[in-house]
């Protein structure tokens, strides 16, 4: 078998980026932040790139649309938390400072290869 493709989009690389910062500012929180927010943010972050992933992965171009829908809807609850935890100070503006160029970069690429979907397969 050989390695999937969706190593090599962008899209999936910046989710991944993504996911691993948040993980590693979540491990250092308390236990009540961890299991209320904490939780909840690395689940979100971490379904953008599996459902880019997943999406990839199945046979028609109408499944791909469907789960980059899916990781877009999970992008928008990852900065949605992200919001709440820097509103009840668990993000410094350092922390913040490292992931929101890739919040400013991610959402148009998803949106441009969400629209590219169909239109080469």
């Amino acid at each position: 078998m050989t390695r999937p493709d969706f190593e090599k989009l962008e899209v999936y690389r910046l989710a991944e980026k993504l996911a691993n910062q948040i993980w590693h500012i979540v491990q250092q929180w308390d236990c009540f932040a961890k299991d209320t927010i904490g939780k909840q943010i690395v689940r979100a972050a971490d379904s953008v790139c599996a459902n880019i992933a997943e999406g990839r992965g199945r046979y028609n171009y109408q499944d791909n649309r469907r789960f980059l829908k899916i990781a877009r809807g999970s992008l928008y609850e990852t900065i949605n938390w992200l919001r709440l935890a820097y509103a009840r100070k668990l993000l410094t503006d350092e922390q913040v400072s490292k992931f929101k160029p890739i919040l400013d970069e991610l959402p148009p690429k998803l949106n441009a290869y969400l629209n590219s979907i169909g239109n080469r397969e």
